[in-house]
């Protein structure tokens, strides 16, 4: 299997609305939160893990394909997913996803098939323009949301809850390395759809309560407008 070119997608990724990726700290601090997001452990400010922008996209495409449905067990597609009945089509996307985003390390004919995994995608820190302007406002990188849940009958609110969010219009710088191996088809093209389908849907927790709302902005002209004319269904 040879490696015949390698390109790297640059641009930011910038939030439409307040964004909240977990980090995981389940030490609840008096006056704190009760969720915060993930920070920067030296500067303390917010930037977004490449493996949460890898992994929604990933989860996108492979519910477009429809083929979440044939494996039946929610978890990311495998090498094991070629050895079901799939159409010729179906197996194509199957490849292409596996090509894209990589399998595990199970040392099978499949696996040695596929091969290495094409994309590579950088956690995104947070953009020097945005921190500018935050620093120069007097600002701040975050916001407490408080959610709570309505008794229909009585009409209070019960069981608050305050949930840390990156705040709308900061950006943050995004890059992802792309390989092309011999025989490969163009997989830039899986990668782009899969980032339109994310700017269709949210990136983080809560998505369907307004949360995480994203656009790309990219560095080439050329490829901005062809993301910005792809058609998705």
């Amino acid at each position: 299997m040879k490696l015949v070119n390698m390109t790297t997608i640059t641009g930011r990724v910038r939030l439409e609305s307040g964004l909240h990726i977990g980090a995981g700290d389940t030490e609840l601090r008096i006056g704190g939160t009760d969720n915060p997001v993930i920070k920067h452990p030296h500067t303390g400010e917010p930037y977004i893990p490449g493996s949460s922008i890898k992994g929604k996209i990933r989860a996108l495409l492979e519910m477009k394909t429809g083929l979440l449905a044939v494996t039946g067990n929610g978890k990311p597609l495998g090498t094991g997913i070629l050895k079901k009945n799939l159409t010729e089509d179906q197996r194509k996307e199957a490849i292409n996803i596996l090509k894209l985003f990589g399998v595990s390390g199970a040392d099978d004919q499949e696996t040695q098939q596929i091969g290495p995994s094409r994309a590579s995608f950088a956690d995104c820190p947070l953009n020097e323009a945005s921190r500018d302007a935050v620093m120069t406002g007097n600002w701040s990188f975050f916001e407490v949301k408080s959610e709570n849940s309505i008794d229909r009958i009585r009409g209070v609110a019960e069981n608050t809850r305050f949930t840390e969010r990156v705040v709308a219009g900061l950006a943050f710088d995004f890059s992802v390395a792309l390989k092309k191996m011999e025989g490969d088809e163009d997989l830039r093209v899986l990668l782009l759809q899969g980032m339109k389908l994310l700017e269709h849907d949210a990136l983080g927790g809560s998505g369907s309560r307004g949360y995480g709302r994203v656009r790309f902005e990219l560095d080439d002209a050329a490829l901005q407008q062809q993301f910005n004319a792809l058609q998705l269904f």
